[in-house]
């Protein structure tokens, strides 16, 4: 990341105040990135999840014994602060992020996505820059609500809807940013996936730096129950390839990288690339 430390003697922007616009000097009004924006062009799972097609196709189930190991994904992320006071410290934003997998080498099915994922959000952010001692800084707190869905019927059908609340830290280059979110509860007729958080949990870790020019980050997910312990892991770097893009590695072990997979366990890895601003 460019930063105005680049430029001796003048202060370096913190890469959480830079991401959300904490800064005095930006922009009231303004349209970014918000999750990674990226495109997988080759992605193995060593496990496709196959089980919900099936009822689809009777019991030969067709559609799942075709699928490939190997697909595309691509991921377009977004948000927009629509108001902000005078300092920059408060904020309300609009978000929207689109993942989808896509089959595009399986000409015997079609090229069919497998799987996509909308995902708008509203919430609050603050910045409140607050020293915690060993070089610690408390950079960002977010409060909303959070939409989630495949967007399709029948047996397909996935979503669910959450209130969350991120909390974001900082020391020099590194970031650590805490995830937490609490289902809003659904009619039983109309939940599509009752036993999402028994999978997913209530919340998810996200640590990262910057190492050279290589962009490091993980992600770490847990239910936390011990009866029936289930997690994720997700581990990726990027580093610079061309003007906007860079090269990207995506490894990811667990279950929920997407909606129709959030009760399937498998390891993925992928290549391709990421862009890195606008």
């Amino acid at each position: 990341m460019e930063s105005a430390g680049a430029v001796s003697g003048v202060k370096k922007l913190s890469m959480i105040d830079s991401a959300w616009g904490f800064d005095p000097a930006a922009e009231k009004y303004a349209l970014s990135p918000y999750r990674s924006n990226y495109l997988l062009l080759g992605r193995y799972t060593n496990d496709i999840n196959k089980a919900p097609y099936a009822p689809l196709f009777g019991a030969a189930g067709k559609a799942g014994d075709g699928l490939n190991s190997t697909e595309a994904e691509f991921q377009i992320s977004f948000k927009g602060r629509f108001w902000a006071s005078d300092d920059r410290r408060w904020g309300a934003w609009a978000a929207y992020t689109q993942q989808s997998q896509w089959q595009v080498y399986n000409g015997d099915l079609s090229r069919p996505f497998r799987e996509t994922n909308y995902m708008p959000e509203a919430f609050v952010s603050y910045g409140p820059d607050a020293d915690l001692g060993g070089g610690f800084r408390w950079k960002l707190l977010n409060a909303g609500f959070n939409h989630q869905s495949n967007g399709r019927t029948d047996v397909l059908s996935r979503s669910w809807n959450r209130f969350v609340a991120n909390f974001g830290f900082e020391r020099g280059d590194f970031n650590l940013v805490v995830k937490t979110w609490a289902r809003i509860p659904e009619g039983e007729s109309r939940d599509d996936n009752p036993d999402i958080t028994s999978y997913l949990g209530y919340g998810e870790v996200w640590a990262g730096t910057v190492w050279r020019d290589y962009h490091l980050a993980v992600m770490f997910r847990n239910n936390l129950r011990f009866d029936e312990n289930r997690s994720a892991l997700q581990a990726e770097v990027s580093f610079p390839l061309i003007e906007h893009l860079n090269g990207y590695v995506q490894y990811f072990a667990g279950y929920g990288e997407s909606l129709i997979d959030y009760n399937h366990f498998a390891n993925r890895i992928g290549v391709g690339v990421m862009v890195k601003d606008w």
